[in-house]
């Protein structure tokens, strides 16, 4: 048997500095191979399992699950070789295999799909995984989910039902308020007229092998075209003073079974309108499925919110911590206006507003930059053109 080494906690993103090891899948004397989930990470954001880099024996573990853990810090020793303390999951890049449901055999899943699962009463033996070596996703628990137990009758009107965060919801909780209460917002609303951009999208349609293309796209792409034509926005509260962003990178807000995320989507101001609408799609599916690693969800200095697919006509929102802006975006609606000479004339049109941080953009450079992306949308073809700085 080989001499011991140390596992240690790793560094799944760029400002990590702890995790909490919240489930440990294997105990003292079990034997693993490449690729077998050895524990669970927890961060504020994200759930990832951590797995074997290559064969060995778990000799001793080293924190109980539910512990706080420093990166590169001790969590157990084996007869394995140590994994480098910035190792991330291997689930990207290791091979396909036939999945392993058959009882007796180890099941691999993901947290999300472990905890549906369990709130489903499905069995993970009985399902089939999507993932690398037949890992079960999230996607794969809904379509076995068995009926739901009986709803117990509830609390009474007096007492209520005290309902406790997990910890990705708690964290968000903990965030927003320290951003609403640390970071002195300020708001401004204006209107854009998007027929042009609605009837572009019907021609989109008819564009052999284009990607579906939607509102959500265009005003990340406009948000993206704003920040390369006025780069001296691009920036975040650094302490006692700004830091100037290199890419035009833009947030966008995701509603998932876990929370609401918001993966950053890269150069957003650079892509090609088809490139940012697959990419966009492929950020929100992910986010959905529980697959983000922690990088995606940090950068950028502005997040899109769009809760007009919701129906509502605007929304006033928190700017996320470690940004500057968010752009909250509301419902189309059909309205009346009068045209040229008087006469009413029928729009398309929608509400945004941006929230800002008031220690790194005035009023007026605020409306500057919303005025930006007003532009974009009301002359979408300016969307299809490689941008530039100044452009529009």
């Amino acid at each position: 048997m080989g001499a011991l080494a140390e596992i240690v906690m790793p560094k799944l993103g760029l400002t990590m500095t702890e995790g909490m090891l919240a489930e440990w899948r294997v105990q003292p004397g079990a034997r693993v191979e490449a690729g077998d989930v050895l524990f669970v990470v927890e961060t504020e954001k994200i759930a990832t399992d951590i797995e074997a880099p290559g064969p060995g024996e778990i000799r001793e573990l080293l924190v109980p699950a539910g512990s706080t853990v420093p990166v590169g810090a001790p969590v157990a020793r084996w007869t394995g070789a140590a994994p480098a303390a910035a190792e991330t999951p291997a689930e990207a890049s290791a091979p396909p295999a036939p999945p392993a449901v058959a009882s007796g055999r180890r099941i691999i899943a993901t947290p999300l799909a472990r905890r549906l699962a369990r709130e489903r009463g499905v069995a993970l033996t009985e399902l089939t995984g999507s993932g690398p070596r037949g890992r079960i996703k999230a996607r794969d628990v809904p379509a076995a989910a068995r009926p739901a137990p009986p709803v117990p009758p509830p609390a009474t009107a007096a007492e209520g039902e005290f309902i406790p965060l997990d910890r990705v919801r708690a964290a968000a909780a903990r965030r927003l308020t320290q951003a609403k209460q640390e970071i002195p917002h300020f708001h401004l609303g204006a209107t854009a007229e998007i027929s042009r951009l609605l009837a572009l999208r019907e021609e989109w349609r008819d564009l052999p092998g284009a990607p579906r293309l939607t509102v959500t796209h265009a005003v990340l792409a406009a948000i993206g075209r704003a920040l390369v034509a006025m780069p001296e926005l691009n920036r975040v509260w650094a302490g006692e003073g700004w830091r100037r962003l290199p890419s035009p990178d833009v947030g966008l807000a995701v509603d998932t079974p876990r929370g609401l995320f918001a993966p950053v989507l890269r150069d957003a101001g650079r892509l090609p309108l088809d490139v940012l609408a697959r990419r966009a799609d492929d950020l929100v599916q992910r986010a959905r499925d529980g697959r983000l690693s922690p990088d995606e969800l940090q950068g950028g200095s502005i997040t899109l919110s769009n809760v007009g697919m919701h129906g509502a006509r605007f929304l006033v929102p928190i700017v996320n911590p470690g940004q500057s802006m968010i752009l909250g975006l509301g419902a189309a609606e059909s309205v009346f206006r009068p045209d040229a000479e008087g006469a009413p004339a029928l729009r398309r049109e929608m509400t945004l507003v941006l929230a800002a941080d008031h220690r790194v953009l005035d009023g007026a450079a605020a409306a500057a930059f919303l005025a930006r992306i007003i532009a974009f949308l009301e002359k979408p073809l300016a969307l299809l053109l490689a941008p530039a700085a100044g452009s529009i």
